[in-house]
């Protein structure tokens, strides 16, 4: 089974040994790798609609592993029951939506000792939703695909850390690491904040226009700030 780079990038955070519970698991792939690769012993792949569910389960049959993964219909963790998993994974859906699952999902939270999670949008409200509910990011990494970027963590029980806003924004782990991908992203930001700034300030006077003109100048400070999180000499 070959994967994309950003499902090659969610695998690679997974434990070896876990058991693993792929929320919209869509065609199957990373349950299907992990299980081929040995990484996980067992899986349960999930999916809120029914077409993506045939497609896994015929993909999983191709391959053989109908033993080792199971499919099940089920919106978010709902069809999921205390013990049956010890990592969720969560990729390729929006910020807003994970936090919904994890949300909804918050009885049997505490079944799970990581969590590993690639939102394709408000990856911030992701990181700050998870530091304030128990959960620490222990790992971050990020990777760009036909050129869009896609930030992915891997959170287990722990207590709420300090954050800055811009480590919220793009990632603590990340900074801390000087990922180069993301010290290519936030050069790319920094350019397109800087133009629609520009293009802003020569515009009509409006309140939206003030309000949209702060708005990107805090971005851009903290995309400056991260930029010297990144430049920074370790000791």
């Amino acid at each position: 089974m070959e994967l994309s780079k950003r499902l090659y990038a969610v695998a690679g955070l997974v434990t070896e040994g876990a058991s693993v519970a792929d929320i919209g698991t869509d065609h199957g792939y990373i349950p299907i790798y992990l299980i081929e690769k040995k990484i996980a012993r067992r899986a349960i792949a999930l999916d809120i609609n029914k077409g993506p569910l045939k497609r896994a389960e015929s993909h999983i049959a191709k391959y053989g592993l109908e033993e080792q993964i199971e499919t099940r219909l089920s919106d978010g963790l709902k069809a999921l029951r205390p013990g049956e998993a010890d990592t969720v994974i969560a990729a390729g859906m929006g910020g807003p939506l994970i936090i919904k699952i994890l949300e909804e999902g918050e009885n049997i939270l505490d079944t799970f000792s990581s969590f590993i999670l690639q939102p394709q949008s408000e990856a911030g409200k992701v990181r700050r939703y998870l530091n304030g509910r128990g959960m620490r990011i222990v790992c971050e990494d990020m990777v760009e695909e036909d050129g869009k970027y896609y930030p992915l963590m891997k959170a287990v029980r722990g207590v709420e850390e300090p954050y800055e806003e811009w480590e919220y924004l793009y990632g603590k782990r990340l900074l801390e690491g000087r990922h180069p991908v993301l010290f290519e992203y936030l050069l790319r930001r920094e350019q397109i904040v800087e133009g629609i700034l520009k293009q802003l300030r020569r515009a009509h006077d409006s309140g939206r226009r003030k309000e949209r003109i702060s708005e990107l100048q805090t971005e851009a400070d903290y995309i400056k700030e991260a930029q010297r999180c990144l430049r920074e000499v370790k000791p």
